[in-house]
């Protein structure tokens, strides 16, 4: 048996689910939603001034592992054994993560790979059918920025519609989940030759063209149909979780 906790806005409940590993294929995201173009999301039409949002807003944060150590006095977390977070359309694999909350409310974390292995992380933006893969020996997360540190070999690569395009190596990168920027330093462990960055970026008339395409494919698919009351699946058999509903038998608190 494993351990889940989902975060929600206003605090955090532990419970044993079982743990599988969904594998990290860089598959094409969703089709943005025809109506509002954010696939399925409903637009932030109540966010706060200066791009905060409110707290039903915030997507909840939702952790598979073997083992965890909840420490409620300290608001600390440590999960080890084949972890999973997700939180919204960002997913995180790795071998240990350490939570913690700020009387704010606000989470940070450190995901660390066993050696030998690497710590991964990917973003689905459906907007834009693109789908952001880092990884590297070490994760950081903070909430505050919204931002993710790839540390230690760090290869950051965008996919649209499944196909690479663009990719970043250094020592650090970041990526930042609001603006969808990048930063990248070189270093004795940078994935990059010489302990530089390198960056191989495709031509922006490409990517419209690939981006174009894509939305052309995806208009002339028929929707699939459903059974009555049925959830759709998703790649990493959380589909429900990312929307709050807890098919992993854990209570989500928002």
């Amino acid at each position: 048996m494993g351990a889940v906790l989902a975060f929600g806005a206003a605090g955090a409940h532990a419970q044993g689910a079982a743990s599988e590993d969904a594998g990290a294929k860089p598959n094409a995201p969703a089709a943005p939603d025809a109506a509002n173009g954010t696939g399925g999301q409903k637009p932030n039409g109540g966010a706060r001034a200066g791009g905060a949002k409110t707290p039903e807003e915030e997507p909840n944060t939702v952790i598979l592992s073997e083992q965890l150590h909840y420490d409620d006095v300290k608001k600390t977390s440590v999960f080890t054994g084949n972890v999973i977070m997700t939180r919204g359309l960002m997913t995180l694999h790795s071998d240990e993560l350490q939570m913690h909350e700020d009387a704010q409310g606000n989470q940070y974390g450190t995901a660390l790979a066993d050696p030998g292995k690497m710590v991964t992380v990917r973003q689905e933006r459906p907007e834009n059918f693109e789908v952001i893969q880092g990884v590297g020996r070490r994760a950081e997360y903070d909430g505050t920025k919204d931002t993710f540190d790839l540390i230690g070999q760090a290869v950051v690569t965008r996919f649209i519609c499944g196909k690479p395009f663009d990719t970043i190596r250094g020592q650090r990168v970041r990526y930042n989940e609001k603006t969808g920027t990048y930063e990248a330093v070189g270093g004795p462990e940078s994935a990059a030759p010489g302990g530089r960055v390198r960056s191989v970026m495709e031509p922006r008339a490409r990517t419209d063209a690939a981006v174009a395409e894509c939305r052309k494919q995806q208009s002339g698919k028929e929707p699939a149909r459903k059974s009555p009351g049925a959830a759709a699946p998703s790649a990493t058999g959380q589909a429900a979780d990312r929307r709050g509903g807890g098919t992993s038998g854990s209570a989500v608190q928002r």
